[in-house]
């Protein structure tokens, strides 16, 4: 299957036109073509109703075997038909009254709607509903009883948490949208759904609360959903790629979760869900660059503690990207800033390492690196021992070969922990990115490099924006009513308003969480 974005005009070619064929009133016609265009596959089910000393079938149920209840079809859809059928033979001989048929599966099933052209027919069959074919008619039934095994909801692996809800999404996009509906029981909470792919017709689905977000950014959500052009959609990743504002930034300007309940709380604040079927996680749109630093369990925490964690984090993130690039240009350049006994301890620890404090560094955050990706890609039940265990040894082993010095195992070592404190894992990538540039700038120019670098990450961190709205928000530009919920979070009876970077205007003045 191709993955590529824009697909070329050779490969519509190759793809049938099905939007304007219409339904052919003869059951068999219409088996052929079914049977034709899906290669007659074994898992395509056709079920024929034909009474003796008719030539042609009266009707006929199409589903596919997975993804349909077979159970219902057989106990219920195909007894009706039988039933309805045999009651018109004799006024009706080669056709059945559709609306008489229509009532009386409605009755029992609800979810049925009228299918009068190809192309629908083909989304609802491989969508794994169940087709009804009538004899005499240019439409059919598209009975909604698909019924495909997934995954049960189970606690998230990837964001775990002390205290709040255990749940996370899973892969079925109804069983999600579901676990939003729990927690939000207001007629506000609506949904959109668009299909998204020439091949895979992926349903992606929009939702908010209406009259909380704000007009421009939903409008801005569906026009960019809408130019997506593309063969196949498998998972949230690539929707996130196809509408992101500055595609060559290193820095993520979508926010994506896999727990419901942060979802719910980002609904509530006025922003966007994004929910695409086959993956647990959820894009939210717009977001800031404080909203990677915040995690669900701060708001069930009391606000003491939530905002010292929430600081915890922020400096947490300064040593990750600072730490090796400052010891760097300390030990290079700036040796007269140290103490002149740590200055003493350090020089001897350095005296047999061959090798410059850059190259050092780099090495052992290479290193780090192999070895963290060793152990997410790794069975689990090794993996993490093998981090652990390769870490300590290849660590102790250098320092002992002269290969690094001491000071240098423990720089590394506190820049990799304090990396793991993000809660969001997508805003770690481009800390570890960043901190080889840091680390290449300290090399070369000292602490001054290492200011007028910071300074350009500032300014392109402020230059971003998420659908139309800053990045650096509430900090740049300064939101004195923001900033409630950004470095720290106020106690909750303080906390009146939601954010003016997300929420409508009529809305402003609702508690948020």
């Amino acid at each position: 299957m191709s993955r590529k974005n824009r697909s070329s005009s050779n490969d519509n070619n190759m793809m049938p036109e099905y939007a304007d064929i219409p339904i052919d009133p003869t059951v068999e016609l219409n088996l052929h073509r079914l049977k034709h265009d899906l290669g007659g596959s074994d898992d395509l089910i056709m079920r024929e109703i034909r009474y003796d000393g008719m030539r042609f079938a009266s009707a006929a149920v199409v589903y596919i075997d997975g993804l349909a209840n077979a159970m219902t079809i057989n106990q219920y859809i195909f007894d009706v038909l039988d039933y309805s059928l045999s009651n018109h033979r004799t006024e009706h001989p080669s056709a059945v009254d559709a609306a008489v048929l229509a009532k009386k599966l409605l009755n029992g099933m609800g979810a049925i709607s009228t299918v009068t052209e190809m192309g629908t027919l083909y989304k609802n069959l491989l969508s794994g509903q169940a087709i009804i074919l009538l004899a005499g008619h240019k439409l059919a039934y598209s009975a909604d009883i698909r019924e495909w095994k997934g995954r049960d909801v189970t606690e998230s692996t990837n964001q775990t948490s002390i205290r709040g809800p255990r749940e996370s999404f899973t892969e079925t996009l109804r069983t999600n949208t579901s676990l939003i509906r729990r927690k939000i029981k207001d007629p506000r909470l609506w949904l959109e759904t668009v299909t998204i792919g020439q091949v895979t017709k992926t349903d992606v689905t929009l939702m908010y609360l209406n009259g909380v977000v704000k007009p421009s950014v939903l409008q801005e959500v569906r026009s960019r959903l809408s130019k997506i052009e593309i063969d196949g959609i498998l998972d949230s990743g690539y929707i996130e790629e196809l509408i992101e504002d500055d595609r060559w930034s290193l820095f993520p300007t979508i926010f994506n979760t896999e727990l419901p309940d942060n979802v719910a709380g980002q609904l509530l604040e006025g922003r966007v869900a994004v929910m695409v079927e086959g993956t647990p996680n959820v894009l939210i749109v717009p977001t800031q660059l404080v909203t990677f630093f915040q995690s669900t369990e701060d708001y069930y925490q009391r606000t003491f503690y939530a905002s010292l964690l929430r600081f915890l984090r922020f400096g947490s993130v300064f040593i990750s990207l600072l730490f090796p690039s400052l010891y760097i240009a300390i030990t290079t350049f700036h040796r007269d800033m140290l103490p002149a006994s740590l200055l003493i301890s350090l020089a001897a620890q350095r005296e047999g390492v061959p090798f410059p404090a850059f190259i050092e560094a780099l090495i052992m955050e290479i290193t780090f690196e192999i070895l963290r990706e060793a152990g997410l890609r790794m069975p689990r039940a090794i993996g993490q021992a093998v981090s652990v265990v390769g870490t300590l040894v290849i660590g102790q082993a250098a320092v002992e070969a002269g290969i690094v010095s001491a000071a240098m195992v423990i720089v590394v070592s506190i820049t990799a922990i304090s990396t793991f404190t993000l809660p969001a894992y997508s805003m770690s990538i481009p800390v570890r990115i960043l901190r080889f540039v840091f680390m290449g700038v300290a090399a070369s120019f000292g602490l001054f490099g290492i200011i007028m670098s910071f300074f350009v990450l500032m300014l392109h961190l402020c230059a971003l924006h998420s659908f139309g709205e800053p990045f650096m928000s509430p900090l740049a530009p300064y939101k004195q009513a923001d900033m409630q919920d950004a470095l720290f979070r106020l106690p909750r009876w303080l906390m009146f308003r939601r954010p003016n970077t997300s929420a409508g205007a009529g809305s402003s003045r609702i508690r948020k969480r």
